[in-house]
């Protein structure tokens, strides 16, 4: 809860948080045979082949996986977005060339995109579910203890009133 407060915070002051991308890029030459053992490859979305995978990820330190890339008659281009950044490559389908650029936002935006699932996988996905539903399970507990205890403290549901009021006038006020 502590670690969405804050990521809370700098999601929304992000414009105020300086932050300088850094790039950086790669170029290399896809050998003549991963070529060829790509070229039957139509138009469309595919993985790449393994053995090309496997010389991306020895040569530039890079991990495709197993993710779509988009597959046109001129070139081969993967999108590796994540967390905190982006990345990308394009293979040339005729000459090979291959370019690749990665761009790291820094830990601010890695943190606020672990906040807001973006770019995370499932397993995050999932993880903040739970954590979302947790909270909503502690709200309404929360609430049944009010009740229970709120014939003993007069000023319970004045203050739980103001709770909902106050951003609700806020909301209608000041957010169009």
């Amino acid at each position: 809860m502590l670690g969405f407060s804050v990521t809370g915070i700098t999601l929304n002051h992000a414009a105020r948080i300086g932050a300088t991308p850094v790039v950086h890029t790669a170029t290399a030459d896809v050998p003549t045979d991963l070529l060829a053992a790509a070229a039957g490859q139509a138009e469309g979305k595919a993985p790449l082949p393994p053995a090309l995978r496997a010389w991306i990820a020895d040569n530039l330190d890079v991990s495709p996986g197993g993710r779509q890339a988009e597959w046109s008659p001129d070139e081969i281009y993967l999108s590796l977005p994540r967390p905190g950044g982006d990345a990308w490559l394009s293979i040339d389908r005729q000459s090979g060339h291959l370019e690749y650029e990665s761009t790291d936002r820094g830990w601010v935006a890695y943190f606020n995109d672990l906040h807001k699932g973006r770019n995370t996988g499932a397993a995050w996905g999932l993880f903040i579910d739970v954590v979302a539903l947790a909270c909503l399970l502690f709200s309404v507990t929360g609430l049944l203890l009010l009740k229970l205890h709120a014939a003993k403290r007069p000023s319970t549901w004045p203050v739980v009133g103001l709770g909902v009021l106050i951003p609700a006038l806020l909301a209608i006020a000041f957010i169009h």
